[in-house]
């Protein structure tokens, strides 16, 4: 049997934690790609760094980099981070157009290079970014899904077990619809710590104080980092979703996915709880919101819909 493959588009420092993460759970080979106009041989110089550690970590697995699509091919899963980050300030929105040619020329190659595989969007604005992967490839819906949900929601019970004093893993939560500060819907109605409501463990103003702080979680790490933004919990959170993926776990996580009458909402992509497993999004589920909830997830979705009219 061929090992499985995962592109990597954009060799940054999400691209480069992606790679580590990826090769140390020793599951797939890896290629990073990326363009030499713009990264040197940076892409090149991380994969021999990163294979480097196989000794020590124990992985069999290669990493290789290419300025081309060739060593491409075939790919089961292409991870696309290429685009300009978000500087301190700026919203994913204002990254629009810029990125919008970026990831188009990206996935349109990468598609040709590898027809059958599942494309995983991490650029912003993401759920936007998830239109121009879709229109670019031609790929359904089940094979072009958003990275944020995944790590908004980490965000989200992180911030609650701090709180608790617990451990994350018994943390309950998701955060859906849209991967902006001011459109992500976490879901407080249905988190649960230990199957106990969280509404029943802290005071109304200590959840909206968890809520504030995890809309703005990228924006604050931007704020603290200075010159960048996030990329050890972002890493985390994609490959999470590449694994659930490659090993057909049906893990249920929340994506960005092209809705089809979720919520009531048609034809735009938005968060909410997704299957994931071969061949990528298996089914999307519809959690129980209160009419507070919902309307914000409709909005969400509206506020993307606009978003997509700026687009060149």
């Amino acid at each position: 049997m061929p090992r499985k493959k995962v592109t990597i588009v954009g060799a940054g420092m999400t691209g480069g934690a992606m790679a580590q993460r990826l090769i140390e759970r020793d599951i797939c080979d890896v290629v990073l790609q990326d363009d030499p106009q713009f990264a040197g041989t940076m892409h090149h110089g991380k994969a021999l760094d990163e294979s480097q550690a196989a000794p020590w970590e124990g992985f069999s697995t290669r990493i290789t980099a290419t300025d081309g699509w060739e060593e491409t091919a075939n790919s089961d899963v292409v991870v696309v981070t290429a685009g300009a980050p978000r500087k301190p300030g700026m919203s994913r929105e204002e990254l629009l157009n810029g990125n919008a040619e970026i990831v188009r020329s990206k996935v349109a190659a990468a598609a040709k290079a590898s027809p059958n595989a599942v494309i995983i969007i991490f650029s912003n604005p993401m759920d936007a970014m998830c239109h121009v992967a879709m229109q670019a490839s031609g790929f359904p819906r089940e094979r072009v899904i958003g990275q944020g949900g995944a790590l908004d929601s980490a965000r989200y019970r992180y911030f609650i077990a701090a709180e608790l004093g617990v451990s994350v893993n018994d943390v309950h939560g998701y955060v859906i619809g849209g991967h902006t500060d001011t459109t992500m819907v976490p879901v407080v109605s249905q988190t649960r710590v230990g199957g106990v409501p969280l509404t029943d463990l802290l005071p109304a103003e200590k959840v909206q104080a968890i809520v504030a702080r995890a809309m703005r979680g990228g924006a604050e790490i931007g704020e603290l980092y200075k010159t960048g933004s996030a990329y050890f919990a972002p890493s985390a959170a994609t490959i999470a979703m590449v694994e659930a993926i490659l090993l057909d776990q049906r893990r249920l996580i929340p994506c960005s996915v092209y809705h089809q009458g979720e919520y009531g909402i048609r034809d735009v992509f938005s968060g909410t709880v997704c299957q994931l497993g071969e061949g990528g999004i298996q089914r999307t589920f519809e959690l129980p919101l209160t009419d507070e909830e919902r309307a914000k997830v409709v909005a969400a979705a509206e506020a993307t819909k606009e978003l997509l009219k700026l687009l060149n």
